[in-house]
């Protein structure tokens, strides 16, 4: 008989435009997205086969992490999940005069009451910034994040999904034409990443830390032609957004508001 690997039978995901789930289209719901929170889920259900594992996710794009907290995080201890994931931050890290330690102290504030709800907590680093243009400015501050991030996980018994330290999340064919959030690939190593985060069985002989295959070498005028049509396409419009004080998921409602189970594994 097959014993149940997984100790977690409710699950929970909070956050923003990640883990929604944004650039990874769900096939089963034209129009709506899957992401790595969704595909984690699954690993939870497949490593509890005779169990029912519920799953909702309250992410919405654009949050900020005050209002995760003050909008989802209730929510989530209303339904008394016995795992949450809390990645949030990013957003916030991208706007001026954001603080990163202030940030991880509200984030610390939340994680401290999941764990005296008895739920686990899987916490995220932020992806390195380095190699985007115009973002990478913000990789003091996502540094200092991180580092807290760790420190609230030692504190608080919390796991860590480590996107900071990922070589293959560099590589661009990982993300979306945005820059922003990933894309189908992207997304399933990450859900593996975080399933190996939380000592889920079989997630560490995947292939999710192999590289894809060497790329060959771009033509400087195709690069700055793709340069200037990310600026174009997609920074013009977030400042245009700041400026007006809108956000991308202004009058939109979680994907997932309640608890319901998956299939089993």
């Amino acid at each position: 008989m097959q014993l149940d690997a997984s100790p977690w039978r409710r699950y929970i995901a909070l956050g923003d435009s990640f883990t929604e789930g944004l650039s990874d289209p769900d096939p089963d719901r034209p129009g709506e997205f899957r992401g790595w929170a969704d595909r984690l889920a699954e690993h939870v259900a497949a490593a509890a086969p005779r169990a029912d594992v519920e799953y909702a996710n309250l992410a919405i794009r654009g949050r900020l992490l005050p209002q995760v907290l003050a909008e989802q995080v209730p929510v989530a201890l209303d339904a008394q999940p016995d795992l949450v994931s809390l990645v949030a931050g990013g957003n916030d890290l991208l706007r001026p005069g954001s603080d990163p330690d202030e940030l991880a102290a509200q984030l610390e504030g939340a994680v401290v009451r999941f764990r005296q709800a008895g739920a686990d907590v899987l916490l995220a680093t932020g992806v390195d910034p380095r190699q985007t243009p115009i973002l990478r400015r913000t990789r003091g501050k996502v540094a200092v994040f991180n580092a807290n991030v760790w420190s609230v996980a030692a504190r608080t018994g919390a796991a860590v999904l480590d996107q900071w330290g990922a070589a293959w999340i560099q590589d661009w064919r990982m993300w979306d034409s945005d820059r922003i959030h990933l894309a189908a690939e992207g997304h399933r190593r990450t859900a593996l990443a975080a399933a190996a985060a939380l000592g889920l069985p079989g997630a560490d002989g995947e292939d999710w830390r192999t590289p894809l295959p060497p790329q060959p070498p771009r033509a400087l005028r195709a690069t700055l032609a793709e340069e200037a049509a990310w600026v174009r396409g997609f920074v013009a419009p977030w400042i245009g957004r700041r400026l007006r004080g809108r956000s991308s998921g202004d009058g939109r409602a979680p994907k997932r508001p309640v608890p319901l189970a998956l299939p089993r594994g």
